[in-house]
């Protein structure tokens, strides 16, 4: 019982430091909460938290403000990841139903998550290492030249106008595009591109040269051309709120912004789609950010995760909400992937 109850101190204390940035009182924490405790109690348990580096006191006479260990112990202790209200749900659906390509779609979900967390937005750009061919299509444009359209598991889409050696029929066309389908459909991006290297000898001989021509472009479009480290970044104005922690916290985080290596870091490697993983201080990997807190979560169509979305701030942080939202835009991004 007396567990449960400095459980509950320490969770009424996280509470009321992140809303209000002051540090937390015994007094404050009888009046605002329904501990049904005396204010004494309140006092000697807040003792023990302290003793056991939960919360500290950051100078004579202050109240107490939570540790990084007693976030820790906070935000294991959650009861799962609250959902979010139907509006909220609402307002997500509506906002993200409107993208037509994968930049969009990344570039309103860092915005999102940005507006919904009031912290900064990192989202990745899935790695095409990772995806699959979804479909090839081959559309005619002359009897000597063909715009190959490559769509991925992703949702990217790769366009490319191929001049044959040879004039092509439609017959001939819908063959190849048949030949190709089969290779390349399905298969990860390395064994797509080694499928249409083969191809030329799998085809009628007449029709060789150009499903070669056909196939370069294909394995050209394939290759990961944009950076396995591009991310979308938004929200960086949400650090002004936090001017009480800027040397510490905001001041770092502000200069990793600018090295995109630092931030995947931080980021980590994708993880099963759905679970969310919060690091917070020094659990981070990265020494000079060890009062940043990172929340974080894979998404990808499937639930396969493709790469990594989340926010980094300050970790005085709103954690229930800031998990719910990362997982629901996560969510929301994987349902559009595999959708499209």
């Amino acid at each position: 019982m007396q567990n449960e109850r400095r459980l509950a101190v320490l969770r009424a204390i996280v509470e009321d430091y992140v809303a209000t940035e002051v540090p937390v009182g015994s007094k404050s924490l009888v009046e605002r909460h329904q501990l049904n405790v005396s204010p004494a109690t309140v006092r000697n348990d807040m003792a023990v938290l302290e003793d056991e580096g939960y919360i500290t006191q950051p100078h004579t006479s202050a109240g107490r403000v939570p540790t990084d260990k007693g976030y820790r112990l906070f935000v294991d202790r959650l009861d799962g990841v609250k959902p979010l209200s139907p509006a909220e749900k609402r307002a997500i659906g509506d906002f993200m139903s409107g993208a037509v390509d994968l930049d969009d779609v990344v570039q309103r979900s860092v915005r999102l998550l940005s507006q919904l967390t009031h912290q900064v937005a990192i989202v990745q750009y899935p790695t095409l290492s990772r995806s699959t061919v979804r479909h090839v299509e081959l559309i005619s444009l002359s009897p000597t030249r063909v715009l190959a359209v490559l769509i991925l598991s992703t949702g990217r889409v790769e366009q490319r106008v191929v001049e044959l050696p040879a004039e092509l029929s439609d017959d001939s066309l819908a063959t190849l595009r048949t030949h190709i389908n089969t290779a390349a459909a399905g298969a990860l991006i390395a064994d797509a591109a080694a499928s249409l290297r083969a191809l030329a000898d799998e085809v009628p001989p007449t029709l060789a040269q150009s499903v070669s021509t056909i196939g370069e472009a294909l394995v050209e479009a394939m290759s990961d051309h944009r950076s396995a480290e591009r991310i979308a970044i938004a929200g960086t104005s949400n650090l002004a709120r936090f001017s009480d922690s800027f040397d510490s916290a905001v001041r770092p985080l502000l200069e990793a912004l600018e090295e995109h290596v630092v931030l995947l870091k931080l980021m980590g490697e994708a993880s099963a789609s759905g679970t969310v993983t919060v690091r917070i201080g020094a659990e981070g990997p990265v020494e000079h950010l060890s009062s940043t807190s990172v929340v974080t979560t894979g998404y990808g169509p499937q639930d396969e995760a493709l790469a990594m979305l989340g926010i980094v701030g300050p970790t005085r942080m709103d954690y229930p909400g800031t998990m719910a939202a990362v997982r629901a835009v996560a969510r929301y991004v994987s349902r559009i992937l595999d959708e499209s």
